[in-house]
C-alpha cells in the first residue's frame, strides 16, 4: 500500500464507521420497538443470560480454565527474532515464548504444555478481551491509554526497549536530521507509527511516510531500496539486521525517539491470572538476584538459606497463595532459566545485545524483584 492511499484510506475509513453507527442506531431502534410489541420469549432471555455469565466466568476463572484445558494458548508474532519466532524445525524460540513457557512450567510443571497462536497487529488486543488466547506475549507497548480504555491488563515489563532507525550505511544518514525529506517504512496501528509521527513533528522533519501491515513485507521492502529507513523497537532493529542478507551493510543509529516498556498483556477483571503471569516473571528475576540458575537449582534444594528455601517452595506456602503448586518457582527456573538465561540466550548470544536497561538494578539496570516473601 502507498502512503498515498493509506492516508486516504483513513478519511474513508472515517465515513465508513459514521454510517455504520448510524446504521446500527436504526437497527437498534427497530429492535427495541419490535421487543416492546411481542415481547422477550423465555428460552430467548434464558439464552442470553447463560451465555454472559459463561463470559463473566471465562474472563474472572481464566486461570481455572487453562487449568481445566490442559495447556496455555500464548499470542505471539512467529516472525520477531528475539522475542518470538518459530523456527525452521517448527519449534519456537524468543524472550516472550519462553515467558510463555515459564507459565506452563509454573501452572502444570511442564513448560511444553503451550499451544502458540501467530496474531498480527492489528488483531492481537481483540484476540484478548474475546479470550481467544489466555495471554499475549508479543512485544507490546504498555501504555496509558492501552491500559485504561480496551479492557486490557499489563503485568509487569519483562523488556525495556526504546524505538529507533535502521539505515543503510552508504546512505550517509546519522541522525534523525539526515532523514529530511526521505522516506521510513513502519509499522502501521502500532505506537511506532504515532512516535515517529510526533518526534517528526517536533523536529520539523519533513519525511515520506510508508506504512506497511506487515514486517515480512517492509523489511523486503527496505533491503529493496524502496524506503530510505525502517523505524521499530531498537532491539527488533538489531534482530532484523542479523537476518538480513549483508547485515554489515546495515545499522541501528545512536538515536532513540521513544520509551517502550514491553511486556505481556492479558484481558482485564482476572486478578487471579494476573498474579500468576506477574509473579512467574518475577520468578526469573528473583532466581537470578540470589544466583539460582537451571544447572545449580537441584543442588540448592539442600540449601539452609531460608530465603531460597521459600523460594524454592521447601518451605511457606508462597504457590499455594498463587493457586499454584507450591515448587512453581522451582520447575520455572529448572525447566527455562532464571532471566540471565533467557535473556543471554536469546539477545546476547545471537545478536551481540547488551543488557543495558534489562540489567538487574544492581548492575545499573531496570530490573529488580518485589520480594518472595
Amino acid at each position: 500500500m502507498s502512503s498515498k492511499d493509506w492516508y486516504s484510506s483513513q478519511g474513508n475509513l472515517g465515513s465508513v464507521i459514521i454510517k455504520n453507527k448510524i446504521n446500527s442506531i436504526g437497527v437498534l431502534i427497530l429492535g427495541l420497538a419490535l421487543s416492546a410489541m411481542t415481547g422477550c420469549s423465555p428460552a430467548s432471555s434464558d439464552q442470553t443470560s447463560t451465555a454472559k455469565q459463561e463470559t463473566k466466568e471465562s474472563n474472572s476463572n481464566r486461570l481455572e480454565t487453562i487449568a481445566n484445558r490442559g495447556e496455555l494458548i500464548c499470542g505471539i508474532n512467529d516472525a520477531l527474532p528475539g522475542f518470538s519466532y518459530q523456527e525452521t524445525d517448527g519449534s519456537y524460540s524468543g524472550i516472550s515464548v519462553d515467558l510463555c513457557k515459564a507459565i506452563a512450567a509454573a501452572i502444570f510443571g511442564d513448560s511444553t504444555k503451550v499451544k502458540f497462536q501467530h496474531l498480527e497487529s492489528a488483531e492481537r488486543f481483540q484476540a484478548v478481551v474475546s479470550g481467544e488466547v489466555d495471554i499475549l506475549s508479543r512485544n507490546t507497548t504498555w501504555n496509558l491509554s492501552r491500559d485504561t480504555a480496551q479492557g486490557l491488563g499489563f503485568p509487569p515489563t519483562n523488556f525495556y526497549d526504546g524505538q529507533g532507525l535502521l539505515v543503510k550505511k552508504e546512505s550517509g544518514i546519522i541522525d534523525l536530521n539526515d532523514l529530511n525529506g526521505k522516506s521510513i517504512c513502519f509499522p502501521v496501528r502500532t505506537t511506532t507509527e504515532k512516535n515517529l509521527v510526533e518526534q517528526m513533528r517536533r523536529y520539523n522533519i519533513g519525511y515520506l511516510p510508508m506504512p506497511f501491515d506487515d514486517n515480512e513485507s517492509l523489511y523486503r521492502s527496505y533491503e529493496q531500496n524502496k524506503c530510505d529507513a525502517v523505524t521499530s523497537d531498537r532491539s527488533a532493529l538489531v534482530a532484523r539486521r542479523k537476518t538480513m542478507n549483508n547485515p554489515d551493510e546495515h545499522q541501528v543509529l545512536d538515536a532513540v525517539i521513544s520509551k517502550e516498556p514491553l511486556g505481556p498483556v492479558i484481558a482485564d477483571g482476572e486478578p487471579a491470572w494476573f498474579d500468576v503471569v506477574e509473579w512467574v516473571f518475577y520468578a526469573t528475576v528473583k532466581a537470578e538476584e540470589l544466583d539460582i540458575n537451571s544447572n545449580n537449582i537441584d543442588r540448592l534444594q539442600s540449601s539452609k538459606n531460608p530465603e531460597v528455601r521459600r523460594f524454592l517452595g521447601m518451605e511457606g506456602n508462597l504457590g499455594t497463595q498463587l493457586k499454584l503448586p507450591n515448587d512453581f518457582a522451582f520447575q520455572v527456573i529448572k525447566q527455562v532459566g532464571n532471566y540471565d538465561e533467557i535473556y543471554q540466550r536469546n539477545f546476547r548470544e545471537p545478536f551481540g545485545l547488551e543488557r543495558g536497561r534489562n540489567a538487574l538494578s544492581k548492575d545499573g539496570g531496570l530490573m529488580y524483584s518485589p520480594p518472595f516473601r
